[in-house]
């Protein structure tokens, strides 16, 4: 018995697979500890299946602990160490700004104070010490650090990614000084080059470890209580790490709770045939967009998040504000907005009945038509249909807008957001969004799908089973993964096969032997550039390749992405990066016994300004059945509108999958 458990922004969502079928369950997230919410979902999942505690094997977890701190800014008392003369390194950054026409835009501010920076007496070049730390040295830093009483420590001298020695003599020296503290070393958390950003990533993880750390003890006290095994925990890069790691490297897992449901939408698509998928996850609070390329959801070296730079790879999810509950609002020019605030889990939008008295993207929904008031959303959450047509009139009566015309403005905005969101991940990287297929989830997603296809000229919408609870399915079938990465520079007459199996070889070693996994597949990324370039592109090219290989792979994907390619340009192996992996489980997607029946109905409903009947189906479609517009399928944990000019059918798999009528 499998169990992955995902917190979100509104729901904490539970999938358990037992005896080849999936059982799924929700629980309101309980956002001032988020166990609670993760014990509640796991007991609602095992009610339901008939099972017990003890009976569970494995449990895999996402969550947003490191995310909510990291937007809102919170943290550890966080020292940051540098060497002498680079102290504000992460002060000054860049130099840029982060957007080019508003002059007072500036950065967050660096989440170690200045007077709470220190600086190392060493120097450290490319080719090895031009100054070293004595022990001494390293001992008094360590004194001067303890005085001022921090609760992290973050390092970041310049070229340990090469020479990682003097960080580590820090290590030992802030160990003896001050054994309960956390300390993040750069060489660990990142390992390559560019001083800004391997500074500010592990400042980033200095100063959420503590507090993802007290978080995982506290899981790890309510399931030890419950029978039930130590989480793995999903990190950014879509790969599960056992739960000392974790709480070792916060930042390993900022992006934990999207990258779960990009693994499950990337498995659903292996699944149902359909290797090519942009995926749609609108749940309660954002909407999280990603490329399914060849069953596989994009990856890249780097990331932002709350303008913060993470040189750490992730999977390539790009996230907007505009999910169920998102608030929609009348801004300073009195145009209707909606997000990137959040109603969250408590109180809510204002039809669950919980004191919400602002109008969401839920409440437009049940207003017009595509909810149903009698049927409980995940969670057994009950809608109040007067309460939502109560927030939006308000909000309507500001906008001079009927209550059914301001309803329907809410969801063309929260559309808005969604398509800007992935036009992002596709056409602003040269992606033909016609070519794929959009994959709705999340418990809001395929009420919108529709909508997103028309603006994007998509004409095959996929909707799993599990909609509304993939990023759990996700974690469950994810596999077990471990990075190490290391900037290497090699040109010219240094770039050779032998040197590039070399440190492959060292690399790999060293990722199984962190995954205790001595026989753990291994794959390779190679960041190449041209001689004068500034940044690279990663190119898989297996664990041995030759330099002609490695040549002719980047020069394609050069001239694919940029179109043009300089085969008389000298190459530069800029990063070379090892994932070890452990190949996760396969779950079954449809039911060993198919339910019996489906309840039908119909209700009127608004759809681009036209009253229409809906015909409405609750419950799960048997395999093979088809459905014509316009129509509401009422899953379990979401629902998928059908307008005309839409058909459904449902596959092998259980997925729905929507095409337009020609």
């Amino acid at each position: 018995m499998l169990i992955g458990v995902d917190v979100g922004g509104t729901f904490t969502d539970a999938v358990l697979a037992l005896d080849g079928r999936l059982v799924t369950a929700k629980a309101p997230t309980t956002p001032e500890d988020q166990s609670e919410g993760v014990m509640a979902a796991i007991k609602a999942a095992l009610e339901k299946a008939g099972a017990r505690a003890d009976q569970v094997e494995e449990f895999s977890h996402g969550m947003t602990v490191a995310t909510n701190a990291l937007l809102e800014g919170r943290g550890a008392r966080t020292a940051f160490v540098a060497t002498e003369g680079f102290t504000d390194l992460v002060a000054l950054g860049r130099q840029d700004r982060p957007q080019l026409y508003r002059l007072c835009a500036g950065r967050p501010a660096p989440l170690a104070p200045e007077e709470l920076r220190f600086g190392a007496a060493e120097r450290m070049t490319p080719a090895g010490p031009l100054s070293e730390l004595s022990a001494d040295g390293a001992r008094q830093l360590a004194d001067h650090i303890a005085r001022a009483d921090p609760e992290a420590v973050a390092v970041t001298l310049l070229h340990s990614y090469r020479h990682p020695q003097h960080e580590q003599a820090l290590a030992r020296a802030l160990a003896e000084k001050l054994p309960d503290i956390h300390v993040s070393l750069s060489h660990e958390v990142v390992g390559t080059f560019r001083e800004f950003e391997r500074a500010a990533t592990t400042e980033i993880d200095a100063a959420l470890s503590p507090l993802l750390a007290r978080y995982l003890r506290r899981l790890v006290e309510r399931t030890r209580e419950a029978g039930i095994p130590e989480p793995a925990i999903m990190q950014s890069n879509g790969g599960l790490i056992d739960i000392g790691a974790a709480a070792g490297h916060a930042s390993w897992t900022v992006l934990s709770g999207p990258a779960g449901g990009a693994a499950g939408a990337a498995f659903v698509a292996r699944k149902s045939g359909t290797a090519n998928a942009l995926c749609l996850d609108m749940g309660g609070t954002s909407c999280d967009v990603c490329v399914v390329d060849d069953g596989r959801v994009q990856e890249r070296s780097t990331g932002e998040v709350a303008g913060r730079p993470l040189a750490l790879p992730m999977l390539a999810v790009h996230t907007v504000g505009a999910g169920g509950g998102s608030i929609a609002w009348r801004d300073a020019g009195g145009a209707l907005r909606v997000g990137p605030h959040s109603a969250g889990a408590d109180p809510g939008p204002a039809c669950y009945g919980r004191g919400g008295t602002e109008p969401t993207v839920t409440d437009a929904n049940l207003v017009l038509g595509y909810l149903s008031p009698d049927a409980p959303l995940g969670g057994d959450v009950r809608l109040d249909r007067q309460a939502a047509e109560d927030a939006v009139k308000q909000l309507g009566q500001q906008l001079d807008l009927e209550l059914l015309a301001c309803a329907e403005g809410i969801r063309r905005v929260a559309g808005a957001e969604m398509l800007r969101a992935l036009r992002v991940v596709t056409v602003q990287r040269g992606i033909d969004p016609r070519r794929y297929a959009l994959m709705a989830f999340g418990g809001a997603g395929g009420l919108h799908a529709a909508q997103i296809a028309d603006e994007l000229g998509i004409n095959t919408i996929l909707c799993p089973r599990a909609s509304g609870v993939l990023a759990a399915l996700g974690l469950v079938v994810s596999p077990r993964r471990r990075d190490v990465q290391r900037s290497v520079l090699l040109g010219g007459e240094e770039l050779t096969a032998q040197a590039i199996a070399d440190t492959v070889a060292e690399l790999g070693e060293r990722a199984r032997e962190a995954m205790h996994e001595p026989a753990a597949d291994l794959q390779a990324v190679y960041e190449l550039r041209y001689r004068g370039q500034s940044f690279e592109l990663p190119i898989g090219a297996g664990t041995e390749p030759t330099t002609e290989e490695l040549r002719e792979a980047f020069e394609s994907e050069h001239e694919e992405r940029y179109g043009y390619r300089d085969e008389e340009q000298a190459l530069e192996l800029v990063t070379i990066r090892v994932s070890a992996t452990a190949a996760g489980v396969d779950v079954e997607l449809a039911e060993s016994d198919e339910p019996s029946g489906i309840e039908r109905s119909r209700r009127t409903a608004t759809l681009e300004g036209e009253r229409l009947e809906l015909e409405v189906l609750r419950g799960i479609p048997t395999r093979g059945r088809q459905t014509g517009g316009p129509a509401v399928i009422e899953l379990p944990e979401s629902t998928l509108l059908v307008p005309p000019g839409w058909n459904t059918e449902v596959d092998d798999t259980g997925t729905i999958k929507m095409t337009r009528v020609r």
